[in-house]
């Protein structure tokens, strides 16, 4: 049965898709406020940091974090880390359609970036890691990544590298066995919710109308009239809902996905949940291709084209999506230099 959230869900996209179908798309020379007034409504302010009450920052842990984020030994071959699918200079994304964990194992989709990753609503495209805390220790274990047989042994590993012991006392102070899995977890946790990429799009909405050029501006206008924003909302521009992927056609008719995921579905068994995914985030959309769960598209004009089309009944003309394209472009933002720097991991003897 289907939820009263997932119908209204579900009018809303229709309605936005309606509206927009029938308002003018004028071009702007000057948006004279309005536009700058119904982004700030639509979209809101980035915060610093991704707060979370059950893991609060500290920098002892955010520091370890950093080094458990390149650790390979904990993985079941020795070659999985958590940087392997999530490189920093390719904007926390690998580029791959289907990340290689353990001994050349394919993961199932393809694996997002971690750069404000923690302000969505749960980890996974199909919402099966309820935080990123969630999805650092299940990481652990799961098949295709570090492949460990159990925490435990994950643990153990730690325990036998010198210079972890006295890091997880110094991250986790009064602890008196403060090498865990949890702990790992909540390390790497506040690492990623350090992870906040402000881009030319957060000046604009602070009030710097020349914050972004006319074509950008055009397309933020035909971002939110083509009804975009209907699920693409929020400082993140997504993560926060679940969609069906292809409500109007099937997505799979214009992607070249090799395989049909029937997404959340995998994870609920409610038919209702048939091809329905977590919606994305879209800031640094520009720098993560390939796009979609399956990495099926390669460009992201291709993918702004197939959403129009799939998602809202729109045949998007090409100025129209290259307006998008400007817009998109202007969420790419500056990973600050720290992050940037790969730290020297604790010695094995």
């Amino acid at each position: 049965m289907i939820s009263f959230r997932r119908v209204g869900i579900i009018l809303n996209v229709i309605l936005l898709a309606f509206l927009a179908a029938s308002a003018p798309w004028p071009v702007l020379a000057d948006d004279g406020g309005t536009l700058l007034s119904q982004a700030k409504q639509a979209f809101g302010q980035l915060p610093a940091t991704i707060s979370s009450e059950g893991n609060p920052i500290t920098p002892e842990k955010v520091a370890l974090g950093k080094i458990l984020f390149y650790e390979t030994r904990i993985s079941v071959d020795g070659t999985v880390s958590c940087a392997r699918c999530h490189p920093m200079g390719l904007y926390a994304a690998d580029g791959l359609r289907k990340s290689i964990g353990n001994n050349s194992k394919v993961n199932p989709r393809n694996a997002p970036t971690i750069l404000n990753a923690a302000s969505q609503m749960s980890a996974h495209w199909i919402g099966n890691r309820l935080s990123v805390e969630d999805q650092a220790k299940q990481a652990l274990t799961g098949p295709p990544s570090f492949g460990m047989p159990s925490y435990e042994a994950a643990e153990n590993k730690l325990k036998e590298i010198k210079g972890y012991p006295a890091l997880f006392q110094k991250a986790f102070p009064g602890q008196k066995e403060p090498v865990t899995a949890d702990n790992f977890a909540k390390a790497l946790g506040a690492f990623e919710r350090t992870l906040v990429t402000p881009s030319p799009f957060d000046g604009y909405l602070k009030g710097n109308k020349t914050g972004l050029s006319d074509s950008e501006k055009r397309g933020l206008q035909t971002f939110m009239q083509a009804g975009c924003a209907g699920c693409h909302a929020g400082p993140y521009l997504g993560g926060q809902m679940y969609q069906k992927f292809g409500i109007i056609e099937p997505y799979w008719k214009y992607t070249k996905s090799a395989d049909i995921d029937e997404g959340r579905y995998t994870v609920t068994k409610n038919e209702s949940d048939k091809y329905v995914f977590k919606v994305p985030i879209l800031r640094n959309v520009g720098r993560t291709a390939p796009y979609f769960h399956d990495g099926s598209t390669d460009h992201l004009y291709d993918a702004v084209w197939i959403m129009g089309k799939v998602q809202l009944a729109k045949d998007l003309s090409k100025t129209q999506v290259e307006d998008i394209l400007s817009f998109l472009r202007a969420l790419t933002g500056s990973i600050p230099e720290k992050d940037l720097e790969i730290p020297i991991l604790p010695p094995s003897e």
